[in-house]
C-alpha cells in the first residue's frame, strides 16, 4: 500500500501564489510518475502537472508558465509551486502517483482563488 498526503492548500487572491506538497511513504523515485490533478465543482478531473523519475515534466496548457512541479528527495515530497493564480484555478488538487502498475491518489487539498 502507498500513501500520498497533500498539504498547502487554502484561500488566495487572484494573482497570488500557493505551494502544495505531497508526501509519499515510499521513495519518490520508485514511482513511474508523480504529480497533480485537480477537480473543480461540476467538472471532470484533469491533469495539472506530472514528473517522471528522470525529471521529465508535463503541464496542462492552462498552467504552463505559472505552475512548476519539483521534487524534494530528502523529504520524499513532490511540490507544486503555483504562481499568478486565477479564479479558474479553484479546485480540489489531488496528488497522484503510479507504482508497479497501480495508481494511487491523495485525499486532496482545496485551493480557492477569490478576492
Amino acid at each position: 500500500q502507498v500513501q500520498l498526503v497533500e498539504s498547502g492548500g487554502g484561500l488566495v487572491q487572484p494573482g497570488g501564489s500557493l505551494r502544495l506538497s505531497c508526501a509519499a511513504d515510499k521513495d519518490i523515485f520508485s514511482f513511474d510518475v508523480l504529480g497533480w490533478y485537480r477537480q473543480a465543482p461540476g467538472k471532470q478531473r484533469e491533469v495539472v502537472a506530472l514528473i517522471t523519475p528522470g525529471g521529465d515534466e508535463n503541464y496542462a496548457d492552462s498552467v504552463k508558465g505559472r505552475f512548476t512541479i519539483s521534487r524534494d528527495s530528502a523529504k520524499n515530497t513532490v511540490i507544486l509551486q503555483m504562481n499568478s493564480l486565477h479564479p479558474e484555478d479553484t479546485a480540489v488538487y489531488l496528488c497522484y502517483g503510479t507504482r508497479i502498475a497501480l495508481a494511487y491518489w491523495g485525499q486532496g487539498t482545496q485551493v480557492t482563488v477569490s478576492s
